[in-house]
């Protein structure tokens, strides 16, 4: 539970970092709809990623990082921003589906959205990222023992 809720913390700062980039490029970047709900909600998305990962590796999960290392930060950062790329494809349409629906402004419409995808992005993170098994997999790598694997 208490990893559960240094989650949240750590994603209510990734979801500033996120509204605060949104908000520069939809208001003075693009002004346009692609540029408002498409390229600037990427933009902000990888913004958000980089603050979440650094959280994600140096204060939630990093119990289960036994071996750090440059290469082992940029693995499990790869991993992370692939799942976060899942995460942000949720976000994607339930933004677009509230814009259509609803109406909302575009930050309107982001907060909602990460509300429903942050779920899915815990759930990656625990098991896929930063779960026993990656942590496995790291150590026998760093061993060169790659049975494990």
């Amino acid at each position: 539970m208490l990893r559960y809720i240094e989650f949240v913390a750590s994603r209510l700062f990734g979801t500033g970092v996120d509204t605060f980039v949104l908000w520069v490029c939809s208001t003075f970047i693009f002004d346009s709809y692609i540029g408002d709900y498409v390229v600037s909600p990427v933009i902000s998305f990888e913004f958000a990623v980089m603050s979440n990962f650094i959280c994600s590796y140096c204060w939630i999960w990093r119990s289960r990082i036994p071996n750090r290392c440059p290469a082992d930060f940029w693995r499990r950062f790869f991993v992370f921003n692939l799942s976060s790329a899942l995460g942000f494809a949720v976000k994607m349409v339930f933004l677009l589906l509230f814009e259509k629906i609803f109406g909302w402004d575009v930050v309107v419409c982001n907060l909602a959205a990460l509300l429903i995808s942050g779920l899915f992005n815990y759930f990656l993170a625990e098991t896929v990222v930063f779960g026993k098994r990656a942590a496995a997999r790291s150590a026998a790598a760093k061993n060169g023992d790659a049975s494990d694997a």
